[in-house]
């Protein structure tokens, strides 16, 4: 099987990785990829949003499957625009169509869709700047803090909780009438507050079956104690101690079916991961987002404890074959700490040269923001790698990726020391 791969962080050097595994794989290709990625397979110089020049690769290289890392190209319709050719509609894309991805790209139409289908969520009002003074007389009926949330993609920093009422009515002007996210803020989501501990839930779809995939917490905010601004994430843990079987049986039951029937039963075709952000209150699961792809850093620690061969799941998704497939996880611990660049997530330097890589013997080391100057390897992102460990308890599999993390460099390297603390 031939396979193009779009996208160039952590996650899609996690999924190359695993996919390079496969038996059933003939040739990989990612677009653009990293310099971790072409350890795996071939390195493509081609957007991911340029749809004809991906279309233009798909044919002369006679590719049987697109892999879609990354949310841009699914909430733009890539998925469509390979159903709409002749020429491609034959080649298998994993990941949804445009009107399915809005469970990522409109926090609004998420929202909606719970609401509907009864999913468990906090309670909302959608505003624009024709309804700014119903969204402040809103927060005025809310209790503190106040959660803002950006309805479109926003790069993961749409969302703004706020303790103080004048200052989260400010930002709400902010956000519609001076569009301080662009286009993302056009239309703003106010959210009741959920005290809670958070996970990450992952399903991989056909649209009519699922198969569920480990779950994970990731760390968003740059400081311990998740403390200081929100990042793409830091770190992430798997499994999650504070979700026994019965927590995760409510998720299936109170969220999954519902979400996969939900769409089914409004003629939404699904084909693809489904990321559910969930927030475990007093022991009851709430949604508070859906991702239409797989989350990074999470799929560092999801991806490599399945077992199984990735490949035949994808072939499942695309031929409307996933119930037939077998799902297996490694029973281990993992463990991923993320490497950021001094700085991150504000202003920061690239073209570092990073030092100690081929010293690395007991983790996984997955490229996010890297990239070749001949044999050197330099930094090309905020976030730049992640060591994943395996461990018999999350406790070893900190530890040794902390003991990895140790031995690489890099100037203004930066990590948190607390990853999977809260959780120990």
């Amino acid at each position: 099987m031939r396979v193009l791969l779009l996208g160039s962080g952590g996650r899609e050097h996690a999924l190359a990785w695993k996919i390079a595994q496969s038996s059933i794989l003939e040739e990989l290709f990612i677009a653009p990829g990293n310099a971790g990625t072409k350890q795996h397979g071939t390195n493509v110089d081609l957007s991911p949003s340029k749809f004809k020049d991906v279309k233009a690769f798909v044919l002369e290289n006679n590719i049987d499957i697109v892999v879609v890392g990354p949310e841009g190209p699914l909430v733009e319709g890539i998925t469509d625009f390979f159903e709409a050719d002749s020429e491609l509609s034959k080649v298998g894309v994993i990941g949804p169509n445009k009107e399915a991805a809005q469970l990522e790209g409109s926090k609004d139409f998420a929202k909606k869709f719970m609401a509907r289908h009864k999913i468990p969520t906090a309670k909302y009002g959608t505003f624009t700047k024709d309804t700014l003074e119903a969204g402040y007389a809103f927060l005025e009926s809310m209790k503190a803090p106040y959660v803002l949330k950006a309805d479109g993609l926003a790069g993961g920093k749409g969302v703004l909780i706020l303790d103080n009422l004048e200052e989260a009515k400010a930002e709400l002007k902010n956000m519609l009438a001076d569009a301080k996210f662009g286009d993302a803020s056009s239309r703003v989501v106010i959210e009741q507050f959920l005290d809670g501990v958070e996970l990450s839930c992952f399903v991989i779809t056909d649209g009519d079956s699922y198969k569920k995939l480990p779950e994970a917490k990731d760390y968003k905010r740059i400081g311990e104690g998740d403390t200081g601004l929100n990042t793409g994430g830091m770190g992430a843990v798997s499994p999650v101690p504070f979700a026994n079987p019965t927590f995760l049986d409510k998720i299936e039951n109170q969220i999954i079916i519902p979400t996969v029937k939900g769409l089914r039963s409004e003629g939404i075709k699904y084909k693809g991961f489904i990321f559910f952000g969930i927030i475990n209150v007093k022991n009851e699961p709430y949604v508070i987002e859906y991702n239409c792809r797989m989350g990074d850093p999470e799929t560092e620690v999801v991806i490599p404890r399945l077992k199984s061969d990735i490949l035949d799941l994808f072939e499942g998704v695309a031929t409307n074959t996933l119930s037939e497939r077998d799902v297996q996880f490694e029973e281990r611990s993992a463990a991923t700490i993320m490497m950021v660049s001094g700085g991150y997530p504000e202003k920061y330097a690239q073209g570092k040269q990073i030092f100690g890589l081929n010293t690395i013997t007991d983790s996984l080391v997955f490229h996010a923001g890297t990239k070749s100057d001949g044999p050197a390897i330099l930094s090309a992102g905020g976030r730049v790698l992640a060591a994943t460990s395996f461990g018999k308890d999350l406790e070893t599999a900190l530890k040794r990726s902390y003991d990895s993390v140790g031995k690489i460099e890099f100037d203004g390297a930066f990590f948190r020391r607390d990853i999977g603390q809260d959780v120990l």
